[in-house]
């Protein structure tokens, strides 16, 4: 029995391992039961093992093959023993996606601009809140790679996937912090996507653009539960006029890890955003 799971179309990933970071995430989740569902193995890896296993149990049960492991992709130690494992367990990867990240609360700033009124400002943000972001995105995503791209060498389909946003292309306001993390994401793409090659391994990234996941859903409502400005300013700038649904990032991510038919594409940050890039607003 092959695991179900909503796809928009299926690509072949029998006898592909995926290793997933942030895999016990909402995107990373996703991913997970997306590959499953295309008959990959999957590594589902995070920090918090039991939510991990809750994908794994969840694709295991439904027909496919998954595993679950925990490590912090910003400790070197943690990804050195998670390549170990892994290498034991299975020899090889084909598929990393890097999904693990987002913004830290600590890290944003309540207003658009100075003259705007708030309880903070940027001036009484932290230098350790902005480094933990940093951590959490640009080092999350740059020491997976550098630790487990080597089990890649010489395996079909080999490719990287990393998870780039819309605060890349122009920072958004009050998060200044993820925006330049995401910005070093898709500069790192388009760098390790030169580097790698000629080795056979190919590079990419998506860019979501606006997406009601738990994590922004205080930036995008009021307290009463209507929308924010700032969901109206979003909408307003985005042509579709809708905010995405996640699983619209399936097909994409499918796409750029599927050898036939993105072969030659390297170096890509895909954007899946309505068409937020594309406007200047008028």
């Amino acid at each position: 029995m092959a695991y179900a799971y909503d796809i928009p179309f299926h690509v072949d990933l029998t006898d592909r391992v995926a290793l997933v970071t942030g895999g016990n995430g909402g995107i990373g989740g996703m991913f997970c039961r997306a590959l499953a569902a295309c008959g990959a193995t999957v590594i589902v890896l995070g920090r918090n093992l039991e939510r991990c296993k809750l994908v794994a149990d969840e694709i295991n049960q439904g027909g496919g093959k998954a595993d679950a492991i925990s490590g912090d992709v910003t400790n070197e130690e943690a990804m050195l023993r998670v390549k170990e494992e892994v290498a034991a367990k299975y020899g090889k990867i084909n598929i990393l996606i890097n999904a693990a990240g987002g913004a830290v609360k600590s890290a944003m700033i309540p207003q658009d601009q100075m003259a705007d009124e708030g309880e903070k400002t940027f001036f009484d943000i932290s230098a350790d809140a902005v480094q933990t972001e940093f951590d959490l995105n640009m080092r999350g995503t740059w020491l997976p790679s550098k630790i487990l791209t080597p089990l890649m060498l010489g395996q079909d389909g080999a490719c990287v996937l990393n998870v780039s946003s819309m605060s890349a292309f122009g920072p958004l306001t009050r998060i200044p912090g993820y925006s330049g993390a995401k910005a070093g994401v898709s500069n790192f793409t388009q760098w390790l996507a030169t580097y790698l090659a000629r080795s056979g391994v190919r590079v990419n990234a998506i860019a979501p653009g606006f997406f009601l996941t738990e994590q922004n859903h205080a930036l995008q409502f009021n307290p009463d539960g209507t929308p924010s400005a700032r969901q109206q300013k979003i909408i307003a700038g985005t042509p579709m006029r809708r905010y995405g649904d996640l699983k619209e990032l399936i097909g994409a991510m499918l796409f750029l890890v599927d050898e036939r038919a993105a072969g030659f594409v390297t170096g890509v940050v895909l954007p899946v955003d309505g068409g937020f890039s594309a406007y200047s607003g008028v």
